[in-house]
């Protein structure tokens, strides 16, 4: 019998600092039959990222908030169970926005089909091969204006963007790639296995005095995903028309109280640096360019991936609360349903 139920979690009250259990609920809504042009999906992976942070908070921002009382959404990919679009047929393995929940339904149009290819996970379409590794591609090519034989640094080095970008800048010709994690565990993790030169954990001394020593000759791209001290830090060593692109500031997220700006932005005039935020949904005209490189890269051995699996609907804010605090190597995602 087809699935007629779906297990939600709703946003029940707006985090103030870090998010606890208490923001979270889980509902069972019983869902419609299909209309035309609808199809229903179980699905098997989810994601949890840094961004749905901030669509917890009230605050304008480019995309809208979470309401409370509402199912959330991020993505997922499943398999159609049912069907009556005749553009994705039962068995079609989609990639949508509709996770957060275990069982998706909507017309057709809200899915895309996408291939399955022996010996990659279908995980690797929410990371690698998804907006994850599309954010690192168009953030270092197209936002920082990544150029042959560049140094460049990478905040937050171990996360699923992080992990990319470096990878990616390497594979383009740059000439050091230094990152940053927050353990001896990630740093031997990045010389090691996605092949930094220089990995620095923040957490044994400041990465202020770390970063100088670590690029002597100074850097001319600079990706964050962290904000605050390491930004300062970048600013500090950016060569003269360095570029930054701003992807995240993770360390200023769960903030109850404003953070001072940097210390140090008479560099910006003295160095005439370019700094750049962005978000992967206005750049979309590069997704194919990116899938046809990243495949070929993945099936060259050229790429390598971790990721943090969380089994199960129920633990899906528990994956999301440790990732803010960094608990995970690569992509974090919850396996709902093989």
């Amino acid at each position: 019998m087809t699935t007629q139920v779906s297990k939600q979690i709703q946003l029940a009250s707006r985090p103030e600092g870090w998010p606890t259990e208490e923001n979270f609920s889980t509902v069972t809504v019983d869902l419609p039959d299909l209309s035309d042009g609808e199809v229903r999906v179980k699905n098997q992976f989810m994601s949890v990222d840094p961004y749905m942070r901030g669509r917890m908070s009230a605050g304008k921002s480019y995309v809208a908030p979470f309401e409370v009382g509402e199912t959330m959404t991020g993505g997922a990919v499943g398999k159609v169970i049912e069907s009556r679009s005749d553009d994705l047929p039962e068995g079609s393995l989609v990639l949508h926005q509709l996770g957060w929940r275990d069982v998706a339904q909507a017309p057709a149009d809200q899915f895309n089909r996408v291939s399955e290819t022996p010996g990659v996970p279908a995980s690797l379409y929410l990371g690698m091969l998804g907006l994850t590794g599309l954010t690192a591609y168009v953030g270092l090519t197209q936002v920082a204006k990544f150029k042959k034989g560049d140094v460049v640094f990478v905040s937050g080095a171990a996360g699923a963007v992080g992990s990319a970008v470096g990878q990616i800048a390497q594979l383009l010709g740059a000439s050091k790639v230094i990152g940053s994690a927050g353990s001896d565990e990630k740093t031997e993790l990045l010389e090691k296995k996605y092949g930094y030169d220089v990995a620095l954990n923040y957490k044994a001394a400041p990465i202020r005095e770390q970063l100088p020593k670590a690029a002597p000759e100074g850097i001319d791209v600079y990706f964050d995903n962290v904000g605050g001290d390491h930004l300062e830090a970048a600013i500090d060593v950016l060569n003269r028309y360095g570029r930054a692109a701003l992807c995240g500031a993770i360390s200023q997220y769960n903030a109850t109280e404003a953070t001072p700006g940097p210390d140090n932005m008479a560099n910006f005039v003295k160095q005439s640096l370019a700094f750049k935020g962005f978000i992967v949904g206005d750049y979309m005209e590069y997704a194919g360019e990116f899938q046809e490189k990243m495949s070929n890269w993945l099936q060259d051995g050229r790429i390598q991936y971790d990721e943090t699996v969380v089994d199960g609907l129920d633990n899906a804010t528990d994956a999301f609360i440790s990732m803010m605090e960094g608990a995970n190597k690569g992509k974090m995602v919850v396996r709902i349903e093989e």
